[in-house]
Order: structure tokens, then C-alpha cells, then sequence
């Protein structure tokens, strides 16, 4: 129960859909969405494989609990080798796409090939096909497409997960996006996506979820939001957003800004949630909305947003001046304090441009800020920028970046590139904030080394999301604690990631609460224990996919600017990231040698053949 026992396989090259029963040997192992998917994308192709080659698959997996009553059950995964990186990607979404896969009768989508001509996929239920996408949406941004859709199948009920321009013009970080503004955002997972031809996917399901024990899942799924409810987390996720976070970066001296150069940044309260909150348009109506919430959530994180019309960036681009999805603190930083803008209606501009078109905000916006430090050393001019001066802090440089790179024209090709391979094309690839070729998210290292551990050992690159190091970085923990509550909070959120379920409730839950609904809803007997092998199994598949693809322990390293320029302000003033003090006593933690390979014991242990 729980899982719907089925996958589609869709080869694109012969234009060919077919059903095949899921694997619950490994479900059993690798639970679903990021694990479960992860095994299947690393028995079926070559590591080694180019990621922008028919070879390469591209996996779309829910978890047991999408589609189902557990508070925030609506995530899915989109799991491939990742264009940006070389690396296995797994970028997890919200919002209904999911669910409403889920709710068709499909555990995961396995698409291999690449279609002869653009092409999106129809489902209804049992019943899937490719149908054409040329001169119907393929050249339209995700906003047209997805309207275009729904116009054609009359119904506006239908879940989309498509590209946009960016995906289609194989922008490096182009994201899958769904509901508009909910994305499955990093690593280039949507590039992968448009080197397939592949524009959308279309779901309309009706058929629902069962659960192993109905009134032992009711007693569990209503425990879990009883705690929800009375979290004082909860309720600042709802009023404030994740951008409320920034002032909290801002206090201590980890908020990235120009380029990682600064660790604090001057114009915090244009664009914080207060500003966000507060702030009226030249026409009298407020700024932010409302808050919005995805599939089965009680939390409500998003923010809906509308832009000032008199503000420059709107200019004649009315689709603009509606409402939509607003800064999160990832995009807020990124597209803000990184490239040392203040302006708050830019930054937005910025957003919006990401949504419409596809592309991770993080990735863009710390592009853009290596672009404005390549531009203050000469190494790109005028000449490359089309006249407009990248200059940290230019509103002006932000949006023209955002305009040209989501439609790929002019300089927009080159920051289509992300930092790593930008930097290396202009002769700086110092100025590059990447791990494994993927961007810095919204904390610098120095003051949060614990933060720093886990952006040089992510599978994915670097990421604020595969570990859980906050509280203990926020309040100055020692140093040699810092391998542990990394690993142990990797395998926590690896394995919540295969759940189905958003990695925010792990803030007010502990593993208690996923395994009681877990338990409930699936066969077998799923304890805290048997979710922190299962979390560490697929930690380590992920890592020899990696290895496997070429990648070795030299690729777990943080930027030279992290490693040798101490931080000028806040809590960690003079201080480096400490990594090489650290990353020894991780992987003995791990259970990899001194390379970082995982040891034949580890693998006999965790059934990893």
C-alpha cells in the first residue's frame, strides 16, 4: 500500500509509452522519490554518460506518502545526471504536480532517448502518450505553455510540469517548474529535460491512495499536524516566508553577498520579509498578498506578490503586474545582497523572469554576481555585456541578466553557462562560488562551518538542503562536533526526500513522526532505525554514482575564497572555513577510506551490492 506499484516508461527516441510493475525489493530498500529513483537511474545508464545525451535518463518519482493525507505529502523528485554538475541531481518540488502524478495510479516516470521533434507527454490516469509540442508550446515560457494546455485538454484541473525557454536553449540551471511557480530548481535538471525535446508533462488523475492501516495512518497523520499546528516555526513560515531568514544571516555574519567577497550586507531592510510586508505600491495596494500553501500542507511558506507598475523593470510587460510567486530567501539573497542590489521590485522582476522561464534563482543570480566581479576586473567589458555596466549593486545590470538569459540571446548565452563554466570562459575560475560546479545557496562557511562540511560533501553540489547544521552553526558549536551532525542529518534528510514528504517538518518533527505515518501507510515495519539505514543506503548509492562518474575526494572543496580569505564582519571575522579539519573525521563517520570511497564493509552493511 502506499506506493500505486507501477512506473511508466516513456522512450522518447521511438516514441513509445509502456507500464511495467514497480520494483518493491528495492522499494524496500530505497523507500521511493530520491532513493528509489536513484537506484533505478544507477542500474539503468553509464555514470559516465554525458549529461545532455539521449543516454542519460530522466526520472519524475513521488514518494509512498505523495498524494496522501500526511501533512505536506505532495513533494516529487525529478532525478538525473545533472547538466550543471556531471553529478547525480535530484531536485525536489512542491506545489501539485506530485499529488496529481500520484493520484493517476504512477509511482515514477522514467523517460530515456530523445524525441526526434519537441513532444510533451499526456496522462489520464492509466492512459499516457506523447503528443506534439511543435508550434503548439514549444518556444513558449512556462506560463504560456502551461495555459495553452489546459486550453487544449478543457480542463483546469490538469497538473503541468514543462520548461521553459531557458530549458529549451539548454540554460545550465534550467529548472522543471510546476503550478507556475513551484520548481524542481537546481542542478539543470530542466536542461537535461530540454536536451530530450521534452517540453511538459500533463497529468490528470482521479483514482486516489490507499494506506496499509487507514485508522492507525488517521492517528498518526493527526498527531503530526497537531504538532505543526502548535509550532511557533510553523507560524513564522506562514506569516513571514523563508525570507525572514535573511535578517537572521545578517545578524550573525553568514548572508553571502557580492560574490561571497562580503558576509553582510547594507540594504537587508529593502528586502527582508518586513520590507517585504510592509511595503505599498505608487498605486496604494500592498506589495505581498497572501501566503499560499502546496498539496496536503499546513504551513503555507509561499508568498504571492505583485510588482509596482511605475517601477522600471515592468515597463510595458503587463503579464508582470499580476500576481505570483515572490522572494524566498534563496531567490531573495541570490537575486539581492549576492549582487549587492537593494531594489526590492528588481529583484522580484528578476524572480518572476526565473519562474516564467524556467531557471534556478540561485544559480542565476550567483552567476551574475561572478559576471559583475569579472566586470570590475576588466576580464568582461562593454563589448560582452551589450553596453550595460555589471556592476555590483546595478538594479539595471539584474534585470537586463534576467531578460537576456531567459531568452537566451546576447550575454544571456554566456550566463546561461552558470558560475563555473562562465569564469573558466573569461580566465577567473576563482571568482566561481561553486561546489562540484553548483552555486553557493544563502550561507556563507566561515561563520557556519558546519555549513561549509555540507556544502563540499553534497552529491549534488553545493546545497542548503541535503544537511541540517543550523542550530548547532547558529549558536557556535566546536568544530570537532561538526562530522557527525552532518552525516547523521544527511541521512535524516535523505531520507524524508524519499518520503514524499517537505523537509520543513523536520524543524518541528523528529523522526518519530515520519516513521508512525510511514508505518501506517506502507507494508513491513518501518522504525527511526530502519529510516536512518534506509537514509544512509541511499546517501552512499548517490556517492558511488558520483565516483563512478569520475568525481574523487578532490571535489570536496569549497571555493579558495572560503578556504583562504577570511570573512571581514560578523561572528566568523577572521576566521576561514576550517574544512580540512573536518572532512577527515567525515569520512571516517561515513565509513570511506581516506579517498573517500565507501569501504566494502559500509556497502556489505548497507546491502549495497
Amino acid at each position: 500500500m502506499a506506493w500505486q506499484r507501477k512506473i511508466l516508461r516513456v522512450d522518447l527516441t521511438a516514441g513509445i509509452c509502456t507500464a511495467e510493475p514497480l520494483n518493491m525489493e528495492w522499494a524496500a530498500q530505497y523507500l521511493g522519490q530520491r532513493g528509489l529513483a536513484s537506484k533505478y537511474l544507477a542500474e539503468e545508464m553509464d555514470p559516465k554518460a554525458d549529461a545532455l545525451s539521449p543516454e542519460n535518463r530522466l526520472i519524475f518519482a513521488t514518494g509512498p506518502l505523495t498524494g496522501t493525507a500526511a501533512p505536506t505529502g505532495g513533494r516529487y523528485s525529478v532525478i538525473t545526471k545533472g547538466a550543471l554538475t556531471g553529478a547525480i541531481a535530484c531536485s525536489n518540488s512542491g506545489g501539485y504536480f506530485g499529488a496529481e502524478l500520484k493520484l493517476a495510479g504512477w509511482d515514477m516516470i522514467i523517460f530515456k532517448g530523445k524525441a526526434p521533434k519537441p513532444v510533451y507527454l499526456w496522462i489520464a490516469d492509466d492512459r499516457a502518450e506523447l503528443r506534439d509540442a511543435e508550434g503548439f508550446i514549444w518556444g513558449k515560457s512556462v506560463w504560456e505553455a502551461e495555459a495553452l494546455i489546459k486550453a487544449r485538454h478543457q480542463d483546469p484541473q490538469i497538473k503541468i510540469a514543462s520548461i521553459g525557454r531557458a530549458g529549451e536553449n539548454l540554460v545550465r540551471y534550467a529548472c522543471v517548474m510546476n503550478d507556475l511557480d513551484r520548481a524542481a530548481g537546481r542542478s539543470g535538471v530542466g536542461t537535461v529535460m530540454g536536451s530530450k525535446n521534452l517540453k511538459a508533462i500533463a497529468v490528470r488523475g482521479t483514482k486516489g491512495v490507499a494506506v496499509e492501516d487507514p485508522k492507525a495512518f488517521l492517528a498518526a497523520v493527526t498527531r503530526a499536524r497537531e504538532l505543526l499546528g502548535a509550532s511557533e516555526v510553523r507560524d513564522d513560515l506562514a506569516k513571514n516566508g523563508t525570507q525572514s531568514m535573511m535578517d537572521v544571516t545578517q545578524a550573525f555574519g553568514s548572508l553571502p553577498t557580492r560574490n561571497n567577497r562580503d558576509v553582510q550586507f547594507e540594504g537587508v531592510e529593502k528586502l527582508n520579509a518586513a520590507a517585504m510586508a510592509t511595503r505599498r505600491r505608487t498605486d496604494g495596494r500592498a506589495n505581498l498578498i497572501t501566503n499560499k500553501a502546496c498539496f496536503a500542507c499546513t504551513i503555507g511558506c509561499g508568498r504571492v506578490v505583485r510588482m509596482d507598475p511605475t517601477h522600471f523593470a515592468a515597463a510595458g510587460k503587463d503579464r508582470y503586474l499580476t500576481a505570483s510567486g515572490g522572494l524566498e530567501y534563496e531567490s531573495g539573497y541570490a537575486l539581492g545582497p549576492m549582487v549587492g542590489v537593494d531594489d526590492i521590485d528588481a529583484a522580484t522582476y528578476a524572480n518572476f523572469v526565473c519562474n516564467e522561464q524556467g531557471m534556478d534563482p540561485i544559480s542565476f543570480g550567483s552567476t551574475v554576481a561572478a559576471a559583475m566581479e569579472l566586470y570590475e576586473t576588466g576580464a568582461i567589458t562593454d563589448a560582452e555585456t551589450g553596453g550595460i555596466p555589471y556592476v555590483f549593486g546595478s538594479a539595471e545590470a539584474l534585470v537586463n541578466a534576467a531578460d537576456l538569459t531567459g531568452s537566451g540571446e546576447g550575454f544571456g548565452k554566456d550566463l546561461g553557462l552558470g558560475s563555473k563554466r562562465l569564469c573558466e570562459k573569461y580566465g577567473h575560475p576563482e571568482f566561481a562560488m561553486v561546489v562540484k560546479g553548483q552555486e553557493f545557496p544563502g550561507y556563507d562557511g566561515r561563520a557556519m562551518q558546519g555549513m561549509a562540511l555540507a556544502y563540499a560533501t553534497s552529491n549534488r553540489g553545493a546545497c542548503h538542503l541535503r544537511a541540517d547544521p543550523y542550530e548547532d552553526d547558529f549558536s557556535g558549536g566546536k568544530l570537532e562536533g561538526k562530522a557527525k551532525i552532518v552525516k547523521t542529518t544527511e541521512d535524516q534528510n535523505t531520507v524524508v526526500d524519499a518520503t514524499g514528504l517537505c523537509a520543513f517538518t523536520m524543524m518541528i518533527w523528529s523522526l518519530e513522526e515520519v516513521a508512525s505515518q510511514l508505518d501506517a501507510a506502507c507494508e513491513g515495519d518501518w522504525t527511526v532505525e530502519r529510516l536512518r539505514d534506509t537514509g544512509e543506503r541511499i546517501w552512499n548509492l548517490e556517492r558511488r554514482f558520483n565516483l563512478a562518474a569520475g568525481f574523487t575526494a578532490a571535489d570536496d572543496t569549497l571555493p579558495k575564497r572560503i578556504l583562504k580569505e577570511a570573512a571581514n564582519s560578523g561572528s566568523g571575522k577572521g576566521k576561514v572555513a576550517e574544512l580540512s579539519k573536518m572532512l577527515p573525521d567525515y569520512y571516517e563517520q561515513r565509513g570511506w577510506d581516506p579517498d573517500g570511497v565507501p569501504t566494502t564493509q559500509t556497502l556489505q552493511r548497507l546491502g549495497i551490492g
